[in-house]
């Protein structure tokens, strides 16, 4: 707090390398630095590299300092002597999950770990970023190098610089790192695998609308709102019972089937939160209807089904929380 308070009516232009490395070994992210000295974060960032002020990383030690170790585990730390020695083979980063919470589960955990191996059997150098100590990925032979670090664009970014990988896979981690492949890309980080604009039109609301509206597919009656007023005043005209489809987020958070307009209100604050201003989609809910998860994989030309699975539960109970059945058993051939 003390720290904070003696940044207060400082600009970014009174940031020297001196004390901002100081700041930065206090813990002080470039987010949190920005908001104090009333910059954006891609400012201070931009400011804090032109000064050379970087993270070095240091190797876990598992053998209590005993004899030497060749582990390849790293955390950053702000000092003096780098020990990451990054290889000059050819390399694949994966970013993980990060912390299991609603919406963010280990399921996730899973399909970075199986991209990792995969990328490793193809001969490349595996990077795994991730601080969950709780998942297959940290584990010591999942990967060739492990980054404990936080899946932020800030500890992602210099991770890259220091191991310039041929490119970075977002989309086996969950919301977590999809959330970073715009904000990547756009620092001129490979992103491979599905494509963030890719990724962008499936998780908007609006542009996955516009995209069904365009192929003729069939839909139920819905409308895209980014107010609680608007939800309002177009609930009638979709019909309820509704459900509520925040925008950016996986795992059914903040989603709901509303009943009446009492309760439409009280979840709308919820989902106008967790989409961070972007669009809410209202559908109508279909009663009785039969719900069916399928798994797919594209190259961009021909698409392989993995698997048709009909889900057990009622229409509306997310995929998460509902048993399936392979294959489905009530659909026509």
């Amino acid at each position: 707090i003390d720290i904070e308070l003696s940044l207060e009516g400082a600009t970014i232009a009174d940031l020297n390398a001196t004390n901002l490395f100081q700041l930065k070994r206090k813990g002080f992210s470039d987010k949190r630095l920005a908001l104090l000295v009333g910059s954006t974060e891609k400012e201070l960032r931009h400011h804090r590299q032109a000064l050379n002020v970087r993270p070095v990383y240091k190797r876990v030690d598992t053998c209590a300092a005993e004899f030497s170790t060749s582990t390849a585990y790293m955390y950053s730390t702000y000092d003096e002597e780098c020990e990451a020695a990054p290889s000059e083979r050819k390399k694949i980063m994966v970013l993980g999950g990060g912390p299991n919470r609603i919406g963010q589960g280990i399921e996730f955990d899973y399909c970075c770990v199986h991209a990792a191996l995969a990328a490793r059997e193809d001969g490349f150098e595996t990077i795994m970023v991730n601080c969950n100590p709780e998942t297959v990925s940290t584990d010591y032979d999942t990967s060739d190098r492990l980054y404990f670090e936080p899946v932020t664009l800030e500890d992602v970014l210099e991770i890259v610089q220091k191991e310039k990988p041929m490119g970075v896979i977002v989309q086996f981690g969950g919301q977590t790192p999809l959330k970073l492949a715009r904000a990547l890309e756009a620092e001129g980080v490979p992103i491979i695998g599905t494509s963030p604009d890719a990724i962008d039109r499936a998780e908007d609301r609006e542009r996955f609308q516009q995209m069904i509206q365009k192929l003729g597919l069939k839909q139920p009656a819905n409308a895209i709102v980014r107010s609680l007023e608007e939800a309002v005043n177009l609930a009638d005209s979709v019909g309820y019972p509704l459900v509520v489809r925040p925008s950016y987020v996986l795992g059914g958070r903040a989603m709901e089937i509303v009943y009446t307009e009492k309760e439409l209100r009280t979840y709308m604050r919820d989902a106008v939160k967790a989409s961070d201003d972007a669009p809410v989609l209202l559908d109508h809910f279909l009663n009785n209807a039969i719900e069916v998860d399928i798994d797919a994989v594209s190259d961009g030309k021909d698409v392989v089904i993995g698997g048709i699975m009909q889900h057990i539960e009622q229409c509306g109970v997310h995929s998460g929380d509902s048993a399936c059945s392979l294959p489905p058993y009530s659909l026509p051939d």
